[in-house]
């Protein structure tokens, strides 16, 4: 299929450059990078990563009704 395709400045020079070092036509180098990024395009993302949340509880003694007071008792009173 024939059609007109403009490339960004840096595109065409690296293009152009992968063609002279690989000794392929530029038309390849371009079907070919084409291709491979279509291809990683198309590919399903992965899903996100997630972590189980399990109850940790509290001991016995302690409440979470006042933090302070919880810190002082955890840390000592010099938690600040």
């Amino acid at each position: 299929m024939r059609t007109t395709l403009t490339l960004d400045p840096d595109v065409a020079v690296k293009a152009k450059r992968s063609a002279a070092r690989l000794g392929k036509s530029f038309k390849v180098v371009v079907n070919d990078a084409l291709r491979a990024g279509l291809e990683l395009s198309e590919k399903p993302k992965s899903k996100p990563y997630r972590t189980k949340a399990f109850p940790m509880g509290l001991k016995s003694g302690y409440s979470l009704d006042n933090i302070g007071e919880l810190l002082a008792q955890v840390e000592g009173e010099d938690y600040k």
